[in-house]
Order: C-alpha cells, then structure tokens, then sequence
C-alpha cells in the first residue's frame, strides 16, 4: 500500500491543476499564465498570478539619458506577460497536457511524489523572444522556480529581469540576508552584508516617484503580513513566506507598489494608499548610473543585453 502522508495530492482542473500537502494548496492556473492561489497554514498569498518582470521605474538617471524610451518595449512586455504553452511533468516524466476533457482520465486520488509546471511565454516585442518559468513542488511544499530568458540580440537592453509576486494586503515588514541599505549592481561599494529587518514597505521619497528599494546578493528574504482579504478571519498574527537562493544570490525589492504604479505618478500624492505588497525577485538589475544626469550612459559592464541568455532560480519555502 503507497503511503500517501510523504506525497502530494494532485487534483486535475478543468483549467488548472491543483496540488496540496499538510498545511499548504496552490492552483497552477493554465489560461493566466501561473500561480493563481498559494495557501499556506491557511493564508492566501497570491493576489496576481506571478509574472515575468522586465522593466523597472524610470529613474532621473534613465530620464537623463534616454534610456526609459530606447527600452520602451519591455514596458509592454512588462504589464501584458502571457504564457501561450504550459507543460506538465509528474515525477519528472512530462504527461500528455491533462486538458479537459482528457483530466477526466484522473481520480481524485492521484498521490505524486513531485509535480512541475512550466510556463513558456512568449515576448510582446519586435522581434520576439522566449521566458520559461518552472515551479518544481516537493511533498514538503517547497517551490523550486527556475527561470530562464532566451536572448535575443535586435532587442535593446533590458531595466531588469525577474519575477513578480503581487500579494492580497501589506505586510508590516521583510526581514533578508543579504547587503545592508539600498543597493544596486554600481551602488554595492557601502553594503554591509548581514541579517536586516526593515519596517513596513517604505518608498524612497523622491519628488517623482521612481524605482526604489533594491537589494542585490540577497541569501534570502521573508515577508510578513497579519491581514488577509477574508471577512472572517480576525486574527492579527503575524504570517510570513520565505524566498531562498538556489545556489546563487538573487536581487529583490519588497515595494506596495508596482512598477506601474511608480511609473504613473509624476509626484508621491498621485500614488495610492499602500493595499498590497509588491516583491520583485530579480535575477538581473541594470545599473543607475548617476555619473552625470544630463546624459551620461550606465557604464557598459551594468548593462543587461538582450542578447544574452538569463538563467536564475530561487525556492520559496513555508514559516
């Protein structure tokens, strides 16, 4: 008799596929193009199906060269990522897609050891390039996310590359292992490396709101929250979900807002009230530059070329 305590339960949905364990459920989404719901002890985590994430908020520096326009597709590329092909593989063998009315093959007892879904999105740009986002689930619940960026060298240099998770309410604070203060991939010279806890989700006050708040050689992050978008749930202790590095540092920011958002607003009172939290997990950060504001380029070894693949990974782990 199988001993389906160590095991998954995988469930096969019409439109998605589901997969649970002691103290955990998520939904992989077919048509949104990922995770749409990710419970843990109860609590849900996902407000937006996590997305493939290529652009950041214009910075002054950016304004002052040029650079926000030269990248302008990867804004669109940004806010419409959509997966056009989903894969499935149980135990590492890849399944036939269980699309209706095939998943009538399945029970509702279906125990794995290991489940992997793996989106292929396609790039809203001219020309076109390929990201794969697989997440690897444990009988432990752990995600192992891999992501990986084909290049593509008649694109123009990317603000950044990495995944976005938008979560239901703000968390009060985010604690990591990583560099102290604000740092990006030229700004690295004064970080400290260290355990850091920060309070709330605090934006950089610039007069025009702008990209803010990036960590880089990050070991791991946690996020915490005490609110959830349930009624009925009146409980005010504090939750938290982990993100860890899967051999190489990563680099984060933890923001209410996206990058839209920060985008949009010419001055701080255009954004809205913080709802939501924001986590960017980056596997590449262009530089700020800031040598001079009347032009000056970000020097050439902080750029990102498009031409060049991108791999990173990281897991995201139970409190």
């Amino acid at each position: 008799m199988v001993n389906t305590n160590n095991q998954l339960h995988v469930i096969y949905g019409d439109g998605g596929i589901g997969v649970g364990g002691q103290n955990f459920h998520y939904i992989f989404n077919y048509t949104r193009g990922g995770i749409e719901s990710l419970v843990i002890n109860g609590r849900e985590w996902m407000y937006r199906e996590p997305k493939p994430t290529f652009w950041r908020a214009t910075t002054d520096n950016d304004r002052g060269n040029g650079f926000s326009k030269q990248a302008v597709q990867w804004y669109g590329a940004d806010m419409f990522a959509n997966a056009d092909k989903v894969d499935i593989k149980i135990n590492d063998q890849s399944i036939e897609f269980p699309s209706a009315p095939k998943n009538n093959q399945y029970s509702n007892h279906e125990y794995v050891d290991q489940l992997e879904v793996i989106y292929h999105y396609t790039t809203l740009t001219i020309p076109t390039t390929q990201v794969d986002v697989s997440y690897k689930v444990t009988a432990d619940g752990v995600i192992s996310v891999h992501v990986h960026y084909t290049g593509n060298d008649q694109l123009p240099d990317l603000p950044v590359f990495g995944m976005r998770f938008v979560m239901p309410t703000a968390a009060i604070g985010y604690e990591y292992a990583g560099l102290s203060g604000e740092t990006c991939p030229d700004r690295m010279a004064g970080g400290v490396p260290g355990e850091y806890k920060v309070e709330g989700l605090p934006v950089t006050n610039y007069m025009v709101p702008q990209d803010c708040g990036v960590h880089m050689k990050t070991d791991w992050l946690k996020v915490t929250r005490t609110t959830t978008k349930d009624n009925s749930d009146h409980s005010d202790k504090p939750f938290s979900i982990k993100f860890e590095n899967d051999g190489q540092p990563f680099a984060f920011s933890c923001l209410p807002y996206t990058a839209e958002e920060l985008e949009n607003a010419t001055h701080q009172e255009e954004l809205p009230l913080p709802r939501r939290t924001v986590v960017s997990i980056l596997g590449a950060v262009r530089g700020v530059g800031g040598i001079d504001s009347w032009g000056r380029d970000v020097e050439e070894k902080y750029h990102i070329p498009a031409g060049k693949d991108i791999d990173f990974g990281f897991k995201i782990t139970h409190i």
